[in-house]
């Protein structure tokens, strides 16, 4: 994919006859106007993207890119980046958080690797390596924009592939060791912020490493300032490819009308790229949760999306995002199965 290739993608508006279908369909239903909250606006939305108020998510996977970034040598994480090839395999296995969450949302879990440092054997885990991982950021860009708009490449890929197999509603994830590092520091600079003010913990960090973390995003920031820059730009100088990919997965979803779930602080940095590089594609997105890493607020208003469950969760690789489809079962099964004010006898409410 070229710069311009990816410039020129138009996104399709949300269609507006399904949604007035499934509103329609809601408010006929015996119960309060509105009284499944913000799950009424979700099963509008979903109707709007896939252009049918006849909505099923029955068939649903939860989409992780893994990644590793070179900025960890900068002493930002309390793990070295081995962990990320040995989560990135649990997780391709069943064996991770992730898989325990979704698997009780009748929901299939899907890694790969996009730029872990090192080769790893796993057959079930997807290959679609685009570099072994990222150069340190403070030092030289993360990557080539050839490299990034590969990973982009892929991610859109991989949603053509899901569509093709017939599932109907992705969620995203991600594992990469130092990945809050590289997804704060795309974050302040697509939303001119500061290291100072939105610069979180990570997994943990103690508060002299918070301290160098805020040092090493400000630096980078302020040596190829990026403050007003454009998202690809941004993405390829201090990104990480798993951010990257997850931008192609949001686009992909937008081009295939297919409803993508966002988890957490990474994912939403990555959304908010995705909607920069290509407009129009935050109608098709998801938020499942808010994260408490301090910037996920900040990108959750700029893409005007409303996290379902505020619980701080931190635990990343998609967890929010399995979390979320159980409860949107609960909702689309009272939309599809309890009777109407008509079928009751009863007066309707009315909107005033």
């Amino acid at each position: 994919m070229t710069k311009e290739q990816l410039y020129n993608l138009k996104i399709a508006p949300l269609q507006e006859s399904a949604q007035r279908k499934a509103q329609a369909r809601l408010d006929a239903i015996a119960k309060p106007l509105d009284g499944l909250g913000q799950f009424e606006k979700l099963i509008v939305q979903i109707a709007g993207i896939t252009g049918s108020d006849k909505i099923q998510i029955d068939k649903r996977a939860i989409l992780a890119m893994c990644a590793d970034n070179g900025v960890v040598a900068e002493g930002v994480t309390q793990t070295s980046s081995e962990v990320t090839a040995i989560v990135a395999v649990n997780m391709a296995t069943g064996r991770s958080s992730v898989n325990r969450m979704a698997a009780v949302g009748g929901t299939e879990v899907f890694a790969a690797d996009i730029g872990i440092c090192t080769e790893v054997d796993c057959n079930s885990l997807r290959q679609c390596k685009v570099r072994c991982g990222t150069a340190d950021f403070l030092t030289e860009p993360a990557m080539s924009e050839a490299e990034a708009l590969q990973a982009v490449e892929e991610g859109i890929r991989w949603v053509k592939e899901c569509k093709e197999q017939g599932y109907q509603i992705l969620g995203t994830g991600e594992m990469g060791i130092g990945n809050t590092t590289t997804s704060t520091a795309v974050g302040c600079a697509l939303l001119g912020l500061s290291a100072e003010e939105v610069t979180g913990r990570g997994a943990g960090l103690d508060d002299a490493g918070l301290a160098r973390k805020k040092m090493v995003i400000a630096r980078a920031i302020e040596r190829y300032d990026l403050y007003g820059k454009d998202a690809l730009t941004i993405l390829h100088t201090v990104g990480g490819l798993d951010i990257a990919g997850l931008v192609g997965i949001f686009i992909g979803g937008a081009l295939y009308h297919i409803p993508v779930v966002l988890d957490g602080m990474i994912t939403a940095v990555a959304a908010l790229a995705a909607q920069r590089l290509v407009p129009g594609v935050r109608d098709y997105l998801i938020a499942s949760h808010l994260s408490k890493e301090p910037i996920t607020r900040r990108m959750m208003e700029e893409l005007a999306l409303c996290p379902v469950i505020q619980a701080s969760l931190a635990l990343g690789e998609g967890t929010g995002a399995a979390m979320l489809f159980p409860l949107l079962d609960m909702a689309l099964t009272v939309y599809r199965e309890n009777d109407s004010f008509d079928e009751m006898q009863i007066d309707a409410y009315e909107r005033f």
